[in-house]
């Protein structure tokens, strides 16, 4: 079991020993088993997977930026697939700080825009909230940052 409050700050960066998958508009959309996960204390992992895994749908980029203090400035991108549209679903880093260049060419995805996210052969539950990307799986003890009064911790 991890204990997201045993992640460190600055957060880790990891490979993933385990395939990754997402599904969205009926379909898989991408699987790898080259996956990285972001660690950061009271968060869910985070799996940044190659953009060149995303071979079942459209990726388009999106409006707006953000920033982040450990990983730089983040982009946005619209997953499309069949007659689904999922609108700044990913995002990604294009020119990470050096201590994640790992994840540079990489789209993290919110599990909650897409059918079903997986890892290993386990289904994902989103992380609680509409602003982070964390994969919460059962191997995983909280509380997690995220959900209703949690944006001050």
């Amino acid at each position: 079991m991890e204990n997201v409050w045993d992640y460190p700050r600055p957060p880790a960066l990891e490979p993933v020993a385990r395939r990754v998958r997402i599904e969205f508009a009926g379909r898989t959309i991408a699987a790898t088993e080259a996956a990285f996960r972001v660690l950061e204390t009271s968060h869910p992992p985070v799996y940044y997977l190659p953009r060149a895994a995303f071979t079942g749908c459209a990726l388009e980029p999106a409006p707006g930026r953000s920033f982040c203090e450990w990983k730089g400035e983040a982009r946005y991108w619209t997953i499309r697939a069949g007659d689904r549209v999922a609108e700044r679903a990913a995002w990604g880093y294009p020119d990470p700080a050096p201590a994640y260049a790992a994840i540079r060419d990489h789209l993290a995805v919110y599990a909650g825009a897409m059918d079903r996210c997986f890892v290993g052969d386990e289904a994902v539950t989103p992380q609680p909230g509409g602003f982070y990307g964390g994969w919460i799986t059962r191997d995983l003890k909280g509380p997690f940052k995220g959900g209703p009064g949690t944006m001050g911790w």
